[in-house]
């Protein structure tokens, strides 16, 4: 649940987005109303996403003894029953490092540093519209992790109720919104960078590897893994790419020549 202190770190950073920006104009648009809605929505489906997974029940032990990796699709039959701590945790270092690279990457860049505020409030919009996703749909759906089918596990570490939400992965997805977001800004603000396809390539690889990490761990199937990839990166391009400003391709302007008068017009494609 969002405490008090949460709520005003984030109010703060959205209204910091208003304030003065430097002389580097900015490729992107926001407003009080739009973007307000926007988190404001973001969060409050979090929260029930959240509910949801908190409500979530345990395996009863009918259930458990009743779990056949035959019933998995074929596709990812061959990871029921990986499990690793270590991995486990071994995946939560790129996991919260992708969250710093957004704000390292501003506070780095001259073109963006004067738009910190704006570009913080775009960051808070992706994730939470990458939140809110996860949270519904594996509150939703009960798909038991794949270290629920490990028999070396105790009964009662098997059936609890966090292990009914394999699908989809929120690490892998989470991981993707942020290193995407990164990519897509970076590709915004220095349209003709020659590190573009390498920034890309990063953003691609890092929450490959985090995928890697959760399949080997246990956490999640190949197909949960793929969605939740697939859903990050969307979501980490489309809403700053949403936010663009419009380019206006007609322009119309007054000419003049020594027998005429009129309006000339140009038209880009």
């Amino acid at each position: 649940m969002m405490n008090q202190r949460t709520f005003t770190a984030l109010l703060l950073l959205f209204s910091f987005t208003f304030l003065g920006y430097g002389q580097t104009e900015s490729p992107y648009e926001t407003s009080w109303t739009k973007d307000g809605i926007w988190v404001g929505t973001g969060l409050g489906l979090n929260v029930l996403g959240l509910k949801l997974i908190q409500d979530k029940e345990p395996l009863t032990d009918n259930q458990l003894r009743s779990l056949s990796k035959e019933d998995i699709p074929a596709i990812d039959r061959w990871a029921a029953g990986n499990y690793s701590e270590d991995l486990d945790q071994l995946s939560y270092y790129p996991f919260y490092g992708s969250f710093a690279v957004p704000f390292v990457m501003m506070l780095a860049d001259n073109e963006m540093r004067p738009h910190a505020g704006q570009i913080t409030v775009l960051f808070v919009e992706t994730m939470a519209t990458t939140g809110a996703l996860f949270t519904i749909t594996a509150g939703a759906i009960d798909r038991e992790r794949p270290l629920v089918y490990n028999e070396n596990l105790s009964d009662d570490e098997r059936r609890q109720a966090k292990h009914r939400r394999s699908f989809f992965a929120g690490h892998t997805a989470a991981t993707a919104s942020a290193s995407f977001f990164a990519a897509k800004v970076f590709h915004d603000f220095h349209p003709d960078s020659p590190w573009r396809p390498v920034v890309w390539t990063a953003a691609a690889a890092v929450p490959a590897w985090v995928a890697y990490l959760r399949l080997e761990s246990g956490k999640h199937f190949l197909t949960d893994n793929l969605v939740g990839y697939g859903i990050g990166a969307a979501v980490g391009i489309l809403v700053p790419e949403l936010h663009k400003k419009k380019k206006e391709n007609l322009d119309l302007y007054p000419a003049m020549g020594v027998d005429y008068q009129g309006v000339g017009m140009t038209y880009r494609f």
